[in-house]
């Protein structure tokens, strides 16, 4: 699991021996299982999150149903909302598969900052990246129908697919799981 977290990081700046030394003795990975909630709608937080291997998600709960927005899996990096803003969060976020995650905090990562500052200038990296994806995502969300959602979500991220429950996978794409199941067989049927 470090190769791949090194790996990551080597995408954006090198790293020294000393630097991976450090982030070792940090004790970053955690293994969680399925169906933990690392984080209530309402509770504080200043923990991140990188997914090494398995599938997490956020959603919000509206009118007593889950509204999912994001999966987040391998490679991926979350930092909550509640993190940077330091207030309660407005959401959840729940592990959809038994994962393995580095769990970084603020103090966690101000320390590290200090000591190596081209740290942060791989967070100011990742940032703008994360920025531009998200952007891109909620413009595909809003100028498309659901069916091109689905075809979406198939060409950039088919293994969603098999990894994550039907609904949680329909709210994601905004519909409910009787119209996923539609949407389905009608792509089928076209194929056909």
């Amino acid at each position: 699991m470090q190769n791949k977290l090194f790996g990551f990081i080597s995408k954006y700046i090198s790293i020294t021996e000393e630097e991976k030394n450090v982030l070792l003795s940090l004790n970053l990975f955690q293994s969680v299982k399925k169906g933990t909630i690392l984080l209530k709608e309402g509770q504080h937080s200043k923990e991140s999150y990188f997914v090494l291997k398995g599938c997490i998600r956020t959603y919000y709960i509206i009118d007593g149903e889950e509204k999912t927005t994001a999966f987040y899996t391998e490679m991926d990096v979350l930092t909550p909302h509640c993190v940077i803003n330091q207030t309660p969060s407005d959401y959840f976020i729940s592990c959809v598969e038994e994962s393995i995650l580095t769990i970084t905090n603020t103090d966690m990562e101000a320390e590290v900052n200090s000591k190596f500052p081209k740290f942060e200038i791989m967070c100011r990296k990742l940032s703008e990246e994360l920025l531009a994806k998200k952007q891109i995502d909620f413009d595909g969300f809003k100028t498309s129908s659901p069916e091109e959602r689905y075809l979406n979500l198939l060409e950039n991220r088919p293994d969603l697919i098999q990894r994550v429950p039907q609904h949680q996978l329909a709210s994601y794409l905004g519909i409910k799981p009787q119209s996923l199941s539609r949407l389905r067989a009608r792509i089928l049927e076209k194929k056909s």
